[in-house]
């Protein structure tokens, strides 16, 4: 595993989060981290146009050997449901075009994974972010947190 580079991913049509993770010396570390924002009130279209555009530019830079993507949850709002899986497609498509292996995990698994407890809160897995790379604070805003999270993830499934 050593050398590659995992790009996690914590879907929206707002924002959608991004970390980046390399292994070094059998270690991960935390390269960076950051979100692609739309225009709040610009068409839907326009949004996931951007996220393609972005994502496909920070891809073709980056050269992740792995994207780890956070699935869909239950959301309680029909049309944010649907606004994040279109965001989620958009992503799929940039990884399967770039030739990237995508995996997925569910929000309950990543939690367990990170904190043994899938029950956990997201402020617990944001905390465990900054304490395990030994960060100043939390990354911002939330979803790039998430998106280290995600990509963290992976590394520790495969330890």
């Amino acid at each position: 595993m050593e050398g590659k580079r995992i790009l996690g991913i914590d879907p929206g049509s707002g924002r959608v989060g991004h970390g980046l993770i390399e292994i070094i010396n059998g270690e991960p570390h935390l390269i960076g981290h950051g979100c692609i924002e739309t225009t709040v009130n610009s068409p839907e279209t326009q949004k996931l146009s951007f996220i393609y555009e972005e994502l496909t530019k920070a891809i073709n830079e980056i050269k992740p050997d792995l994207i780890a993507v956070e699935m869909l949850f239950f959301a309680r709002n029909i049309s944010t449901a649907f606004s994040v899986a279109q965001a989620r497609g958009v992503i799929l498509l940039v990884a399967s075009q770039a030739n990237i292996e995508v995996v997925e995990i569910a929000p309950l698994r990543l939690k367990k994974v990170l904190l043994g407890n899938g029950s956990a809160k997201k402020k617990d897995v944001q905390n465990f972010i900054k304490d395990y790379f030994q960060l100043e604070s939390i990354p911002k805003p939330d979803d790039a947190a998430d998106a280290v999270a995600i990509a963290l993830s992976q590394v520790l499934i495969s330890n």
